[in-house]
């Protein structure tokens, strides 16, 4: 027994140490710019790449604060705007999306209509078609309603994009659940109402993590909708890091790569958060009592 539980051990060793080189794989990209972020203009561009380099906090300072040719002296960015613009744009479109398809995911799950697979399959196909195929008449149903360059034009349209993939995702974890359980609560005296939010909700608090948790990353990084629907005051940070490759004196990739660890830093920090959750959410129906 205890050379099995040797040899069990050493394999489980094995498998960490695999995992691990994996993971420094594909986290390398990634550790790449967080370090190019700290290097001078000299240093990024150097050729062989650096690795051992005095580091240096000039971009991250270079971020919202630039030096003005004119004036010598710094000035404030809009990176700051831009920052909250995305947090509250992807924030606040991710939240409604999956209000309104936790709500459908429940109906469909729980209350099947005739051709019930039909409708599911039909909201799917809108996240089927590539955005720069419909970017024409959005673009012309922005500038007819006035909603171009708002804050809730573009909140809307991030709404509608994520409720498809809300519906299918939630409604997967509705189904997970015993309605057995539900229909004895109601026996009992127990509302529609309490039922949803006092028996159903609790129970898929860990995929409404994850759906929220991919649905904020596809948000996150959108790039298209917000360079032709969103102005100067509702400017995302994807697009405004598109307009730091330009200019005369080439690409500062020290402040690119600083413009992108700060643009991780939510995504990391909100998945760090819900990680317990995140891991039962993708998981969750994956193993049967």
């Amino acid at each position: 027994m205890a050379r099995k539980n040797h040899a069990i051990g050493k394999a489980g060793w094995g498998y960490t140490v695999v995992t691990g080189i994996v993971g420094m794989i594909y986290f390398s990209p990634v550790m790449w710019i967080i370090l190019t972020a700290f290097k001078t203009r000299t240093d990024a561009l150097a050729v062989p790449p650096k690795l051992f380099f005095t580091p240096t906090l000039d971009n991250f300072t270079g971020v919202f604060f630039r030096a003005s040719i004119t004036t010598g002296s710094d000035q404030a960015t809009n990176m700051g705007l831009y920052f909250f613009n995305s947090i509250f744009i992807a924030g606040t479109a991710v939240i409604l999306a999956l209000i309104v398809g936790t709500l459908a995911a429940y109906a469909f799950s729980r209350y099947p209509l005739r051709g019930n697979d039909t409708y599911l399959f039909i909201i799917l196909t809108t996240r089927m078609m590539p955005p720069i195929v419909v970017i024409i008449p959005i673009f012309l149903m922005f500038r007819l309603s006035g909603l171009a360059g708002s804050y809730w034009g573009i909140i809307f349209l991030y709404t509608a994009f994520n409720i498809p993939f809300s519906v299918w995702l939630v409604k997967s974890f509705f189904d997970e659940l015993n309605p057995e359980i539900e229909d004895a609560a109601r026996m009992d005296g127990a509302t529609e109402r309490r039922v949803f939010f006092g028996m159903c909700i609790p129970q898929i608090l860990a995929g409404l993590s994850a759906t929220f948790v991919f649905g904020l990353i596809l948000t996150w990084n959108e790039f298209l909708f917000a360079l032709l629907l969103t102005g100067v005051e509702t400017r995302t940070v994807p697009v405004a890091m598109a307009r730091t490759l330009g200019g005369e004196v080439g690409v500062d990739y020290g402040l690119l790569a600083a413009i992108v660890t700060l643009f991780l830093i939510p995504i990391f920090f909100v998945t760090f958060l819900l990680q317990n959750q995140l891991l039962r959410g993708v998981t969750f129906g994956t193993v049967k009592k």
